[in-house]
């Protein structure tokens, strides 16, 4: 592409004024300006369309490999035939030949006489031993006797508001001498007075008793009074 000018007929000088002077001057170097610009734009056209041109592909074919022939057949084995295996005829072994049976004859009975053992003595009768009783035996109050005297002791509370009683205390004591059961047979009338005198006996141990050597578990009531005099 040429640039084409854009320059006007030349005029002359003096049919021009000032002003169309300078404006004609200032068109030529206008004209100029474009024709150098588009000088420059001709370069970049032809450098941006210089990678957009066309690229030819061409396909090639791949080579297809020939067929292998398939391996030849193995040969057939030969057939074994089995040998036949000799039998052995086994000869019967002989019978044992049986002796010959000898009856004995059997030895005639003879009477035995029967003799009766004599009869072990009789043992000798032993004493029956004394029968036990079945519930505890009962003693009297007197006849108590202590390893261990019931410890009694006044309440300050009854000594303060003058409580005064006896207390009857029922005891069962095994044959060792202690009390299994103790319990309140008659009340003095005080609270404190029974339940100190219940206490007390609890503590207690007594003598054991015993009948005929032999020691037995026994009842009894026992007193225990309280006075402050």
């Amino acid at each position: 592409m040429s640039p084409i000018a854009l320059c006007p007929p030349p005029a002359q000088p003096s049919d021009l004024s000032p002003p169309q002077r300078r404006a004609l001057t200032v068109a030529a170097v206008v004209a100029h300006a474009a024709g150098a610009w588009g000088l420059l734009q001709m370069q970049a056209v032809q450098q941006a369309l210089a990678p957009a041109a066309p690229v030819l592909v061409q396909w090639v074919a791949t080579p297809v490999p020939a067929p292998q022939p398939p391996p030849p057949p193995a040969a057939p084995r030969p057939k074994v035939q089995p040998q036949a295996v000799p039998v052995l005829a086994v000869a019967p072994s002989p019978q044992p030949q049986q002796a010959p049976s000898v009856v004995v004859p059997e030895p005639a009975p003879q009477a035995v006489q029967a003799s009766t053992p004599p009869s072990p003595p009789a043992p000798p009768a032993l004493a029956a031993p004394p029968a036990l009783p079945a519930s505890p035996v009962a003693l009297a109050a007197t006849d108590l006797r202590y390893t261990v005297p019931p410890a009694q002791v006044y309440p300050r509370t009854s000594v303060r508001l003058g409580e005064q009683g006896t207390v009857l205390v029922r005891l069962v004591v095994d044959a060792q001498g202690l009390p299994t059961q103790v319990s309140l047979h008659k009340s003095s009338g005080h609270p404190r007075l029974d339940e100190q005198a219940l206490q007390a006996l609890r503590a207690a141990r007594f003598v054991p008793y015993t009948r005929n050597g032999q020691a037995l578990a026994w009842t009894a009531i026992a007193p225990l009074e309280y006075s402050l005099e």
